[in-house]
């Protein structure tokens, strides 16, 4: 498992989300794109801008909350994000 130094350092040198994280279409932390990962367990772990923020169960999202389980939260389903993050939609 990684030591809380290690989880503070990676949050530090990430870079800004990208589109596609900050619509729930890909891992906050690896960056695996949901919409082509096969069968992956996302979680909710954090919001931005009223948006649930997800990430991989286990060390990606302990990595980002804290919690290998994330947030008490339901990830709203793929095909709604998809839906949300098409350019026009709102």
């Amino acid at each position: 498992m990684y030591s809380q130094d290690s989880i503070s350092g990676h949050r530090r040198g990430r870079p800004e989300p990208t589109a596609e994280m900050l619509a729930g279409l890909a891992c906050l932390i690896c960056g695996t794109d949901y919409r082509n990962a096969p069968d992956p367990e996302a979680v909710v772990v954090s919001h931005r801008d009223d948006k649930q923020l997800l990430a991989c169960h286990g060390t990606c999202a302990r990595m980002a909350c804290g919690s290998v389980n994330g947030l008490n939260e339901t990830p709203l389903p793929l095909t709604e994000r998809v839906r949300a993050h098409r350019p026009g939609a709102s």
